[in-house]
């Protein structure tokens, strides 16, 4: 397993353990690179699965993370499933992303089912942060993105997770192998990094409330998100082990099916800590997107998969859990 030391790792490597199976771990906090080929060839031999987690994450700073990005995880990808062909391993399991959707799903009372382009500087700078249908400018309506959505990547960590879903199917395809792609959605819990440009936005809105500052929150507060434990994308992992079928890759959403809006979050935290209240900024970033809704429909039906830890008893729980 790769990226085992790190947030999602090492709840997957506890849940592995736990239901039997013998893990060897690689994390480039250990000193194993997934870059290097000879690493691999010490770690791979005789395993029966990879489970891929190792990845540079987060919305990042501006251009020039792009080297790491594409180094970490589309070369890390590569190489990684490089060594699986030479070593005779058939199943991927694949940390990817939510991100790789761009904009979410909407309905148009005109237009049915549309997918907004990125949304115009002038519009976030005037504080008009709703997408609007792309054929007829009119307000739309988020819905729940299904699988089978156009990938729309909007920045460079998006742009990476999707190229690693296209190196393991081109590998699955080529050596008959089974891909099976998890695009984890906002995911939240104990061990989560502390605040950095790469850290998701709820380890932020946390840290700052241990540091005793108000959660700042972008925009107006009101774009949504699916927020997951940690434990449940855990969970998701063990089920893809079993998942899948050779030769033809698959990816389903890891999401809770319980979305809120980041406005929500911050405040369910801060409440829970005793405050204080989070502080609504109107600033924006841009590749970010508005809503993202998640559909866990498939991920129900194929892999058994359902997310247990609700919103309320998660995030009591995050107020005050170790961060990483």
């Amino acid at each position: 397993m790769t990226g085992s030391a790190g947030f999602i790792g090492s709840h997957v490597v506890e849940a592995l353990d736990e239901t039997g199976h013998e893990v060897t771990g690689l994390d480039l906090r250990n000193g194993d690179d997934v870059r290097d080929a000879a690493v691999l060839d010490r770690a791979l031999p005789g395993a029966e699965a990879v489970v891929h987690q190792a990845a540079k994450v987060g919305l990042g700073v501006d251009v020039a993370d792009l080297p790491d990005y594409t180094s970490v995880n589309a070369y890390g990808t590569a190489v990684l499933l490089a060594a699986m062909a030479r070593h005779g391993i058939g199943r991927l399991v694949l940390a990817s992303s939510m991100v790789v959707y761009g904009e979410g799903a909407y309905d148009c009372a005109g237009h049915g089912r549309v997918r907004p382009g990125p949304r115009a500087v002038a519009d976030l700078a005037r504080g008009r942060f709703e997408p609007r249908c792309p054929r007829c400018g009119s307000p739309v309506t988020p819905a729940a993105i299904g699988e089978d959505a156009p990938a729309d990547p909007r920045n460079a960590y998006a742009t990476t997770k999707l190229a690693q879903e296209h190196l393991a199917a081109n590998w699955a395809r080529e050596t008959g192998g089974t891909v099976v792609a998890l695009r984890y959605h906002n995911v939240y819990g104990p061990r989560m990094p502390r605040d950095t440009p790469y850290s998701g936005v709820a380890a932020i809105f946390r840290s700052a409330l241990e540091a005793g500052r108000a959660p700042r929150v972008f925009e107006d507060g009101r774009q949504r998100r699916d927020f997951v434990h940690v434990r449940d994308v855990a969970r998701a992992n063990l089920a893809a082990l079993s998942g899948g079928a050779p030769g033809t890759p698959v990816a389903y959403n890891v999401a809770s099916g319980e979305p809120h809006t980041v406005g929500e979050m911050a405040a369910a935290l801060a409440a829970e800590r005793g405050g204080p209240d989070p502080v609504v900024t109107g600033e924006y970033r841009l590749g970010d997107v508005r809503h993202i809704v998640a559909s866990p429909e498939r991920a129900a039906a194929e892999l058994g998969f359902r997310a247990r830890v609700s919103f309320a008893e998660g995030m009591k729980e995050f107020s005050a859990a170790p961060l990483g």
